[in-house]
């Protein structure tokens, strides 16, 4: 009699697999944000498919360019984990007022500490992209309720990271918080997603003069 084949147990995702993942998701994340903001022009993006959806990804070089070389470093502070949050800032051209801050917390996920607990399952690959796809599409929505946007802009990245982060000199620097005035602002809280290792919580403050 031929031995019973037992079912591969899916292996928790490793902290490099986790990395990898909320990594990529922020370089979607922007790429819709800067897309759907009107910050690039519709004409400098591409359609991809990723994720089981449609999204699109900037052609344009030197902002490739820059995406990618910032996210070398969150990818590397990510697997230190000495960074908890990125914020997306976008900012008006000509007066350098704070427009819209993109943020993003970033958590580790908590494994259970007493003595016999058994460790949480895995988290499914395709339940994980799943609530990647939310965020995503909610990012899309939000153009139903954030004011209109009818000056030309520009963005800024900002990293906030533990102080034993290891900084690489010249390429970042301590900078202002792109903050919007209390009296002028309005939150909303986004989708959030989770692997086995990392927890992301999303939200979006803007400047609303009503």
């Amino acid at each position: 009699m031929a031995p019973t084949k037992q079912a591969p147990t899916r292996q928790a995702i490793t902290l490099k697999g986790s990395t990898e993942l909320v990594t990529e998701f922020f370089k979607y994340a922007a790429n819709t944000i800067l897309f759907q903001r009107g910050v690039y022009p519709a004409d400098d993006f591409h359609m991809v498919k990723k994720y089981g959806q449609t999204v699109l990804v900037t052609q344009d070089l030197a902002l490739e360019n820059y995406l990618d070389k910032i996210l070398k470093q969150v990818n590397q502070w990510l697997l230190t984990g000495s960074v908890t949050q990125l914020v997306l800032a976008i900012i008006s051209k000509d007066s350098r007022i704070p427009l819209e801050r993109w943020v993003f917390d970033i958590n580790l996920v908590q494994q259970p500490a007493s003595e016999g607990s058994q460790p949480a399952p895995a988290k499914p690959e395709a339940e994980i992209q799943a609530e990647i796809r939310a965020i995503l599409k909610q990012i899309v929505s939000t153009v139903t309720f954030l004011p209109v946007i009818d000056e030309p802009t520009v963005f800024n990245i900002l990293a906030y990271t533990s102080e034993s982060a290891d900084i690489p000199a010249n390429e970042w620097v301590d900078t202002d918080p792109l903050a919007i005035e209390a009296s002028k602002s309005q939150q909303v809280k986004l989708r959030s997603f989770s692997t086995d290792v990392h927890r992301i919580e999303a939200m979006v403050a803007y400047r609303y003069e009503g």
